[in-house]
């Protein structure tokens, strides 16, 4: 594998767990803007390399991949260290379901085109979308920390290595706090957060708005 392209946008959660994955994995990659606040995932380039008008769309020297999952259990298996996923089925089975709780349940109703579209059919303001995004988050967040009960989560959300599921809880708490949601009663989400931040490659894939 020599080039990695990466079309992201910034603030995109999908893009993020993507970014967090190629730094654990130490992987060179050149990233692409897409803005979505101008649209431009709708553009006809994008369109080509993501049919579905999203990001975040990563290019293995030709080679396209769609969807935030997908792509990184692919590194996964072509970079199988540091490995994201356990090493038994049922251990991946949990790593599977933490992580679906947050991109398949919190994310869709939270994506910008869904909430954009409430707006529209409720004749709503920015505060119909921030109630919007607080009650959806808060409710998805306070699920995941009972999941997290569960005597398997350690330092992280699956024992002491970083896996699937804390890549998909990172952005999720990002966005948490930009919506204002309450998470200080979280203690394991909020214990497994703090571990992650320490490590560097999920410092350096936090949103950063490119100049």
């Amino acid at each position: 594998m020599n080039k990695i392209t990466l079309y992201d946008y910034w603030r995109s959660s999908a893009s993020y767990r993507v970014r967090i994955a190629l730094n654990l994995k130490q992987l060179d990659y050149e990233a692409v803007s897409v803005d979505l606040l101008k649209k431009e995932q709708k553009s006809a380039d994008n369109l080509k390399r993501n049919p579905q008008g999203l990001v975040p769309t990563l290019d293995l020297d030709g080679d396209l991949l769609t969807q935030s999952l997908a792509i990184i259990e692919y590194l996964d298996e072509l970079h199988p260290s540091p490995a994201l996923m356990p090493a038994t089925a049922r251990e991946r089975a949990r790593v599977r379901a933490l992580s679906h709780a947050i991109a398949m349940d919190i994310h869709p109703v939270c994506n910008l085109g869904v909430v954009q579209r409430i707006m529209q059919l409720t004749g709503g303001g920015d505060q119909v979308k921030v109630d919007w995004m607080r009650e959806f988050i808060a409710k998805g967040l306070d699920a995941f920390e009972v999941l997290l009960s569960d005597e398997q989560t350690g330092k992280f959300c699956q024992g002491d290595q970083v896996t699937l599921a804390d890549i998909c809880l990172i952005p999720q708490v990002y966005n948490a706090d930009r919506w204002g949601v309450d998470r200080s009663h979280l203690s394991r989400i909020n214990a497994v957060a703090n571990a992650c931040e320490q490590l560097d490659a999920f410092q350096k894939a936090e949103p950063k708005q490119s100049a």
